[in-house]
């Protein structure tokens, strides 16, 4: 009867995969909202993980991120995807001012079957990943404060055999002169890690 118990509670790769997606979603419209990278009146409240989240209501916004973590979740059912980062840069000098880095890692067999079972009970995940959002939402009381215009981008770092999106290009990795590195909280669903960390323009 455990044993039946524990295969009730446990999660597959697919649903796996789901939640580290809507880490992703959420944990970057929180950033995009936290750093005033778009106006507040653009952001809706919604609940998830327990949590009051600050959504963008911009579809533009919108038509960007769900193509991207949609390819994003297909990569990483097959085990393709190490990172993806976050690069928020001043739209005059195109300078990088931060960047947020979200590092994957495959645990459990390595098994890419995406019925393939977990061993951590889902109510556990959720509050890993709602401790992360938590610290996310935090961080604006000691990051410094973005004083320009901002845009932000996504890259991702996949194997090199993965069919690319043709609308997609490769570039190099952003990098910030005189920068310092915030390590945030860890989640893992038994089946993927995710590591979360911030780097940014330090004033000296």
């Amino acid at each position: 009867m455990a044993t039946k118990q524990q295969s009730q509670n446990a999660i597959t790769l697919k649903g796996s995969a789901k939640l580290v997606m809507d880490y992703l979603n959420f944990g970057i419209n929180s950033i995009l909202f936290q750093r005033g990278i778009y106006p507040p009146e653009s952001f809706k409240t919604e609940e998830h993980f327990g949590l009051s989240i600050l959504v963008s209501t911009d579809t533009k916004i919108q038509q960007f991120l769900q193509p991207v973590l949609n390819q994003m979740k297909d990569w990483l059912l097959e085990q393709k995807i190490q990172k993806m980062s976050m690069v928020i840069s001043n739209v005059n000098t195109k300078e990088v001012m931060e960047r947020w880095d979200f590092k994957l890692q495959y645990e459990g067999s390595g098994d890419s079957n995406p019925d393939s079972v977990g061993n951590k009970e889902l109510s556990i995940i959720q509050k890993e990943i709602r401790d992360v959002l938590r610290q996310i939402c935090s961080t604006v009381s000691f990051l410094p404060l973005l004083d320009c215009p901002c845009a932000f981008d996504l890259q991702i770092y996949t194997k090199p055999d993965v069919d690319v999106p043709q609308e997609w290009s490769e570039t190099a990795p952003s990098y910030i002169a005189n920068s310092q590195e915030l390590q945030l909280r860890s989640f893992s669903t038994s089946l993927h890690r995710m590591d979360t960390v911030v780097s940014y323009k330090a004033d000296f």
